[in-house]
C-alpha cells in the first residue's frame, strides 16, 4: 500500500491567528500563497536599493495621488496574502488601518527579483486571477523590467519588456516615468 500525503491549505484568517499566537513574527519573511506559508528569500543590497529607489521616486511623484507601500501584505482572496516589494494603492483616509488592501485597491504591484525571479514570476498568475491591473518584475540579473497588463483569468494578455536605458511608467500614472538605468543600478 502506498503512502497518502495529506496537505492543509491555510486561510488568510488562520495565517493571521498563527501570527497573533507567535508562530511567526512580523519580522519573519513569510507570505501566504495558495494556502501555503512560503518563506521568502533574504533581501540583498541590489534588491534593497531598487526597492528604496522605487519608494523614493514613486512616493515623491505620487504624493496625494496614490499610496506607495513597501513589502506589505495585500489580501487576494481567502488563501492568498502576498507581500509585494512595492504596491501602488488607491488612497485610503485611514491608510488601510482597519483592513488590508485588496485587488480593487491596487494600481500596480512591483516585485524586485535578484536571485529568485522564477518565484516572483510564479506569483503573476495569482495577481492576474485576482484582477491586479498591472504587475512589474524588476529583473536585476537580466537588467530589465517586465510589465504585465490586462489580466484575463490567470494570465496577463499584454507584456512589455523595458530594457536598460529606456523609461518605464505605471499605466495609471503615465506622467511618472522612471529611467531603468537608475532603477537597475
Amino acid at each position: 500500500m502506498g503512502t497518502v500525503r495529506a496537505t492543509y491549505r491555510f486561510t488568510v484568517d488562520e495565517f493571521h491567528r498563527m501570527g497573533a499566537a507567535g508562530v511567526f513574527t512580523e519580522d519573519d519573511r513569510v507570505e501566504l500563497l495558495e494556502g501555503e506559508i512560503t518563506v521568502m528569500t533574504p533581501i540583498g543590497h541590489r534588491h534593497a536599493a531598487a526597492v528604496d529607489f522605487l519608494n523614493d521616486r514613486l512616493g515623491g511623484a505620487l504624493r496625494g495621488r496614490a499610496l506607495v507601500r513597501v513589502q506589505s501584505p495585500v489580501r487576494l482572496g481567502p488563501h492568498n496574502e502576498p507581500q509585494p516589494d512595492v504596491t501602488l494603492l488607491r488612497r485610503s483616509a485611514d491608510y488601510y488601518r482597519t483592513a488590508l488592501p485588496t485587488a480593487t485597491d491596487v494600481f500596480c504591484i512591483i516585485e524586485v527579483a535578484d536571485t529568485a525571479v522564477e518565484y516572483d514570476r510564479a506569483k503573476l498568475s495569482l495577481y492576474a486571477e485576482a484582477g491586479i491591473v498591472e504587475a512589474w518584475i524588476v529583473d536585476l540579473q537580466a537588467e530589465r523590467v517586465e510589465v504585465y497588463r490586462q489580466p484575463r483569468g490567470a494570465r496577463y494578455e499584454r507584456t512589455l519588456v523595458v530594457q536598460r536605458g529606456e523609461m518605464v511608467a505605471p499605466e495609471a500614472f503615465p506622467d511618472v516615468a522612471l529611467p531603468t538605468a537608475d532603477l537597475l543600478g
